[in-house]
């Protein structure tokens, strides 16, 4: 039965790594592997132990995932609400009135620093929210735009590392006393500052980010 479930794991993170070239979105295969998966598993306890007590402890532990899934469903539905209301008060105005330079250098790493110190007051999933709708306003052409999403992508989950409000994880371990906002800054701080510079320099030295962008 485990190796049924590795099989059915790996086949459906291949389909959703290869979204693109097999013309699905990746939610399909990822429901139906979470179903298979979880199917699966309740047929290998239920072989091992008895129907009714496996049963009743089948349905708490489905209950208590179910229950993280929703929290970080309710949270995505919040943050992309907060950037919407933003969004249709032109608030993302405020930062892109400012931003004067068209260098595609420049700009990357800017948004490098923006995502990492945002993210860590925020949320690093958030803060990415909030940067793609930034540069939506900011770069029209959308085969550009995505080189810089995935700088964003880096550098929020860089910045998240070192704040215990920057990622879900991290959060959860805070609440439960199992780190300290003083030891995560102090022991994580420069490993994500290196995290973020390594592929940023690496990036900036790229021929997508040398020249100027059309700005809007």
């Amino acid at each position: 039965m485990l190796t049924l479930v590795i099989i059915v794991f790996i086949l459906g993170y291949v389909a959703i790594v290869f979204e693109h070239p097999l013309k699905l979105d990746k939610t399909v295969p990822a429901l139906i592997m979470g179903a298979l998966l979880w199917a699966l598993v309740s047929i290998g306890h239920l072989e091992v132990v008895g129907f009714d007590h496996e049963l009743s402890h089948m349905e708490e532990v489905l209950l208590h995932h179910i229950g993280k899934i929703a929290e970080i469903l309710f949270f995505l539905i919040g943050a992309m609400t907060i950037v919407e209301l933003i969004d249709l008060h032109r608030g993302f105005a405020v930062i892109t009135n400012r931003i004067e330079t068209t260098s595609k250098r420049k700009i990357l790493w800017l948004l490098a620093i923006l995502s990492f110190f945002l993210s860590a007051t925020l949320d690093n999933l958030a803060s990415t929210i909030v940067l793609v709708s930034l540069l939506r306003r900011l770069i029209p052409d959308k085969t550009e735009r995505l080189w810089f999403v995935c700088i964003a992508v880096i550098g929020a989950n860089a910045g998240g590392a070192w704040s215990p409000i920057g990622d879900v994880t991290t959060t959860m371990l805070w609440i439960g006393k199992k780190v300290s906002t003083l030891g995560l800054i102090e022991n994580l701080v420069l490993p994500s500052i290196v995290c973020l510079i390594v592929p940023v320099t690496v990036l900036s030295m790229m021929k997508v980010f040398k020249g100027q962008y059309q700005s809007r």
